[in-house]
């Protein structure tokens, strides 16, 4: 009878592989992620300022490695 993991380490620590559900808890903390910077909250008061507002977003998100770029 052998059994197969869904989720488990390779040989050396290098890479972990998660198969199945990752579930975070609240209390938990996960380090190492980018973080994008603040967008301000929008003030526009018509489409093309609230275009500048969403694309200014996009390219922090972009710029954090969050969204990947064109």
């Amino acid at each position: 009878m052998s059994y197969n993991t869904k989720n488990y380490t390779e040989q050396g620590g290098d890479k972990t592989v998660i198969g199945g559900t990752l579930e975070i808890k609240q209390g938990a903390s996960v380090t190492g992620f980018p973080a994008a910077a603040n967008q301000a909250d929008s003030t526009a008061t018509d489409t093309v300022g609230l275009v500048t507002d969403f694309n200014a977003l996009l390219a922090k998100l972009k710029a954090a490695g969050l969204m990947a770029d064109e």
